[in-house]
């Protein structure tokens, strides 16, 4: 005879043991939390590692072949000189200054007279003066942003991204250098001596149009003299003699050239060293490398400068000594090729004339070498990666890489 209530206690206790423990409602939320916090990571970090093999995939890819996507006739005059400008391309000539886009329109054209038209570009800006002449023409990449009227015969000129002028303006005995907007109103001036300072034999103003290099030559107890002077119009130097900041000396060399690359980073170029300054407000000397060859070019994009040199290495003509904009030594690249230009852009180092084209990344790896489709009389990065505008005696071309 089985007992009814012993039966049902032991059924209970058999249950009890093989049944899972039941798991509360909160746990359950936090288990499925769970669950969804590590499918959600799993997916990023496929999705990382997908990216991060296509992107070597593409930073080691090497193009082999130029398409030509467009072309657009064009007749450019024979006394005209050509620049890029952005993604467009400038020409001017005594009688004026157009721009055109990658189709051959003209985005804008200002008409004028001058005898030895100088052209200056920061960014997305340009300015054009006649040597010896009083007017200054600034444009962007829109349209015609104003005119500047001086007193005085300009010598040397520069703009910022902003269409801020520095002016070195010629005088009887002195040297004046003014800053003007882009609308003609004079900002400020100062004037400099052979005497005091020397003469201004180069100039160069930031992006912002804050701060001003000048580069000045004089002759001190028969020894030729450089001095490197940074001037800033803001806050900072409101207090400072001519706002004058800070300054370099250099014996028995000259400094022709002079370029900032971005707000707080200037690199200069001697006939026997380079010299890197850095600083916002009051530029110090960040980095300078003596030179022992004959500099044959330089070029600089917005992080990079590029030093040419006769190569030492049998194989190849030419070496590009390629340096950050902080004054490191980045590495060196050996090319055979007569170059008409060398372009710093974005990630690329492109070296070309009007039949050949060498395009390396700032690893130094080549990623391309071949030859163009017809005569390029210039080559301008467009946004899309490598694309390109190339500009031949009789159209405007649009090219891309593959």
């Amino acid at each position: 005879m089985v007992n009814i209530r012993d039966y049902l206690k032991k059924k209970e206790k058999r249950d009890s043991e093989q049944s899972p423990p039941r798991i509360s409602y909160r746990e359950k939320i936090k288990s499925h939390k769970f669950t969804i916090f590590y499918r959600t990571f799993l997916a990023l970090a496929l999705l990382f590692a997908v990216g991060t093999v296509l992107f070597i995939q593409w930073q080691n890819k090497i193009y082999t072949e130029i398409v030509e996507s467009s072309s657009v006739e064009i007749k450019i005059p024979s006394d005209a000189e050509m620049v890029p400008f952005s993604t467009h391309l400038l020409t001017y000539s005594k009688d004026g200054i157009s721009c055109m886009d990658t189709k051959g329109n003209a985005v804008w054209n200002q008409t004028f007279e001058m005898q030895n038209p100088m052209v200056d570009i920061n960014h997305n800006v340009v300015a054009v003066g006649d040597y010896n002449g009083r007017e200054i023409f600034v444009m962007n990449t829109d349209s015609l942003l104003g005119k500047i009227t001086t007193n005085r015969p300009v010598r040397n000129f520069c703009v910022s991204a902003g269409g801020v002028v520095a002016a070195v303006l010629d005088d009887t005995d002195v040297t004046l250098i003014y800053l003007y907007d882009a609308q003609g109103n004079e900002l400020v001036h100062f004037r400099t001596t052979m005497k005091e300072s020397g003469y201004p034999a180069e100039v160069s103003i930031s992006p912002s149009g804050e701060l001003v290099c000048v580069s000045y030559l004089y002759i001190d107890s028969g020894h030729m003299k450089t001095s490197v002077a940074f001037y800033n119009f803001g806050a900072v130097g409101q207090n400072n003699t001519d706002n004058y900041v800070s300054g370099y000396d250099y014996v028995d060399t000259v400094v022709p050239f002079a370029r900032f690359l971005d707000n707080q980073s200037l690199f200069a170029v001697s006939d026997d060293r380079i010299m890197f300054f850095s600083g916002s407000q009051k530029p110090v000397s960040a980095a300078e490398k003596l030179l022992d060859e004959e500099v044959r070019g330089v070029y600089y994009g917005s992080e990079y400068v590029g030093l040419v040199f006769n190569s030492r290495e049998s194989g190849s003509r030419y070496r590009l000594d390629v340096y950050h904009k902080s004054g490191e030594f980045v590495r060196s690249i050996e090319y055979d090729i007569d170059c008409r230009d060398i372009l710093f852009h974005e990630d690329q180092i492109i070296i070309y004339n009007e039949s050949d084209c060498r395009i390396y990344n700032s690893r130094g790896m080549q990623k391309y070498n071949g030859k163009f489709n017809k005569t390029a009389l210039m080559v301008i990065p467009q946004n899309a990666s490598y694309t390109y505008m190339v500009v031949t005696p009789d159209s405007i071309d649009t090219i891309e890489l593959r």
